[in-house]
């Protein structure tokens, strides 16, 4: 899906002189963090490409940027009143740490399902964290009757020009890091991040590419820009829930529409690998939804014209979920191999099995006995087996060790 510039006239767009004023004003607040190069993913994609660090940013995720740069603009009786937001986790913190720095009171409305880490982080930076609803549209609307009862100020996660201007400031730092990028990924959900840096980098490199990805499971860009105005999703389901948002803004869609030249999305195969890759190739700990821009990297390297910058937006990850992710992951990558042999019901068989897969230099990770199936032959077990193993080729090769040992294999 690619921005075309359609109605966006309508809606004022944040410049490349408010993103520049932004950076102004976080000036020793936030982290210049690191632009890594990447070997493996530049072998394939043919070109450099570079991981924009925002993981190591303050809090975990850029979206302090945006936080910092909207509190800090509320006047005096607005501060008075205190701030509330509504997050899945990483807008939470960022708001909470922001309005811990300027003395602001701040309450966050966070889904049931926001991972526990990012809960106890959001209270750890002094902010009220308020847990109700399945999703982040439900806290959005709590937050919102928050504010009209107690005339809190509402602070939009992506929706607002500051907010915006802010977390453009990863644009200005990719120019400044990577002068010849030709090409930009940007993870996107309500599209905060890729609208500022679509506005920073457009500015002052209008041909340079800037590409939105979203997870498929939660996609809301490409529906909403072919309608030319916010469609809300009717469901969402994906591991990268701080890009899990049901409909973009208004002022998000504006900026995607004349400033973003495409919109992808990643599968949550997809999502997995990268993670993994981060973890593995990278030594970064990354959240799903901070690894979009490297899962599309993966799934097509050679549709980004390099050199290539890869925005990882987020490394706030329940530990519980890395494990899943990774184990996932490593399925996905072909590390997992599942299978289910035939061995005669005699003591000595199921050792036999072990035997091989040792010498195929395949790791057990978990094995079961089945003898009353009716499928089973008198005298036969089934055995189902869990591998490990280092890739595909290698999967091939312990599948064809134990064929030629007599087994009768299939895929588990």
């Amino acid at each position: 899906m690619t921005g075309n510039g359609a109605g966006a006239a309508e809606v004022p767009l944040v410049s490349g002189a408010d993103v520049e004023a932004a950076a102004a004003l976080l000036s020793g607040v936030v982290r210049h963090t690191p632009l890594e190069h990447s070997r493996t993913l530049a072998e394939r994609a043919g070109g450099p490409v570079w991981l924009k660090c925002e993981n190591l940013q303050r809090a975990g995720s850029f979206k302090i940027r945006g936080a910092y740069t909207r509190l800090s603009r509320l006047t005096a009786e607005e501060r008075a009143r205190g701030v509330v937001a509504a997050s899945a986790g990483n807008h939470a913190q960022g708001v909470a740490l922001a309005a811990s720095m300027l003395g602001i009171r701040a309450t966050v409305f966070m889904p049931e399902s926001a991972p526990l880490p990012k809960v106890a982080a959001t209270r750890g930076y002094g902010a009220d964290a308020r847990l109700g609803g399945h999703s982040l549209t439900d806290a959005l609307v709590s937050a919102a009757e928050h504010a009209e009862r107690t005339g809190a100020v509402l602070i939009h996660p992506f929706d607002h020009p500051d907010v915006i201007a802010g977390q453009g400031t990863v644009g200005l730092e990719i120019l400044e890091q990577c002068p010849d990028v030709a090409t930009v990924l940007v993870c996107t959900g309500g599209g905060g991040l890729v609208s500022g840096i679509a506005a920073a980098i457009k500015s002052r490199r209008p041909g340079v590419r800037v590409v939105g990805v979203q997870a498929e499971a939660a996609a809301a860009f490409p529906g909403s820009l072919a309608a030319g105005h916010p469609v809300a999703l009717p469901a969402m389901a994906t591991m990268a829930d701080g890009i899990a948002v049901g409909a973009p803004g208004e002022l998000t869609l504006a900026h995607v529409q004349a400033l973003v030249d495409e919109v992808r999305t990643v599968s949550e195969e997809d999502l997995s690998r990268a993670l993994l890759f981060c973890l593995e190739r990278a030594k970064l700990v990354v959240e799903p939804a901070g690894a979009a821009a490297v899962a599309a990297v993966l799934a097509d390297p050679a549709a980004f014209p390099p050199p290539v910058v890869a925005v990882v937006s987020g490394g706030n990850i329940d530990p519980v979920l890395l494990l899943k992710v990774v184990q996932h992951g490593m399925a996905a990558a072909g590390r997992y191999l599942r299978l289910r042999l035939r061995v005669p019901d005699r003591p000595g068989s199921l050792a036999g099995v072990l035997t091989e897969l040792a010498d195929a230099g395949a790791n057990v990770l978990e094995v079961e006995h089945e003898r009353t199936a009716t499928r089973l032959d008198l005298g036969e077990v089934e055995v189902f087996v869990v591998l490990e193993t280092r890739g595909p080729e290698h999967a091939e090769e312990v599948v064809a060790a134990l064929g030629r040992a007599g087994y009768s294999v299939t895929a588990g």
